[in-house]
């Protein structure tokens, strides 16, 4: 009898080890295990072989000698080769753009980060719940509880035409928890503050950080929307089991060349893109990195201290229910150890 117990736990644990290998995403794992290879182009030509049909990635070590290193496709259907100057959908790294406006418009006293959002859109406050216990400062930082737009179900599938329809999807739904109760990432907190840019500046949001940030840094190959460039600079988008392009869609978000992304990335760390108070104000708001995905562009846009590094990364195809943003960060932090074996050998 308990031989026959023994054995039965046997089969059980075999069965359970054999469950959970088909589960184990051995892509990832078998991605993370590669010796690390000698240089960094080698590292971004294995992208490729991850199953991204481009990649750009921008080194900048002090501001003036930047490095650039591509592979794969700027457009597949075309065979363009990617381009290290394209332009890039950089999605949620737009955040950190707004973010800056926003202290911007605190340090002029044009705004106050203890003010609700009841105050600066009381149209809205029948209609967000908490509106008038929910702060600029909480909004910035995503502890608001408003719902993220994004999370409605098959948002991407039939994304709203004008920003209007994008609030309507969250307008007069629960809180998902109380004001400054919690942290959840939302993009509506930004679609929020973009508006309350533009309404308190009285112009387009772009326009403000065009003038606010971009002219000032002499960042010349950032833009607001499609409609500002030309369609054959920007590097294609794909989506796993779509056929067609897709860098067409008009999402709303920034567009950028990974040059001009990675020298904001480095004034925002060195603190060159602010005047006056703003920094100190900065410092306790948001942070100095940031990521972005959307259908077809992934980007990690970070600021390494140790290496006086800004990296930039740039990755053009996606599937929200693969691993492909896995395999993104997995290439940047093997960039990042090629960097830092070269500084440390």
């Amino acid at each position: 009898m308990k031989k026959n117990k023994i054995w039965f736990v046997r089969v059980l644990l075999l069965t359970a080890t054999v469950i959970s290998l088909y589960f184990v995403p051995w892509k990832i794992l078998f991605t993370w295990l590669q010796p690390l290879p000698e240089t960094i182009q080698e590292q971004v030509d294995s992208a490729i072989d991850y199953g991204f049909d481009g990649i750009i990635v921008c080194i900048d070590k002090d501001d003036e000698n930047l490095e650039f290193y591509t592979a794969g496709y700027h457009n597949r259907a075309q065979k363009i080769p990617a381009k290290p100057d394209a332009l890039f959908k950089i999605a949620s790294v737009g955040k950190l753009y707004h973010a800056v406006a926003i202290t911007k418009l605190v340090s002029d006293k044009k705004l106050s980060l203890d003010q609700s959002l009841a105050h600066y859109f009381p149209e809205l406050a029948d209609h967000i719940e908490n509106a008038e216990k929910i702060t600029l400062r909480m909004l910035v930082q995503h502890r608001s509880g408003i719902p993220n737009f994004t999370d409605v179900p098959n948002f991407w599938v039939n994304p709203p035409k004008t920003k209007e329809e994008t609030l309507e999807l969250v307008l007069d739904q629960p809180a998902n928890f109380l004001p400054g109760e919690d942290y959840e990432y939302s993009n509506t907190n930004y679609l929020l503050l973009g508006e309350l840019i533009e309404k308190t500046t009285g112009e387009d949001k772009f326009q403000f950080i065009q003038k606010e940030i971009l002219k000032p840094l002499q960042l010349k190959n950032t833009y607001g929307s499609l409609a500002q460039i030309d369609m054959d600079r920007l590097m294609s988008g794909y989506y796993v089991g779509i056929e067609e392009d897709i860098k067409t869609d008009d999402n709303g978000f920034m567009i950028a060349t990974a040059e001009d992304v990675a020298k904001f990335i480095r004034a925002l760390n060195e603190g060159t893109v602010f005047e006056n108070d703003e920094a100190e104000i900065y410092a306790n708001l948001y942070k100095y990195n940031h990521t972005g995905l959307i259908p077809g562009y992934q980007t990690i846009a970070e600021y390494h201290k140790d290496l006086d590094a800004v990296v930039i990364q740039f990755t053009n195809t996606t599937n929200f229910n693969g691993y492909e943003w896995n395999l993104s960060e997995i290439n940047y932090s093997r960039i990042i150890k090629i960097l830092e074996r070269a500084q440390n050998p």
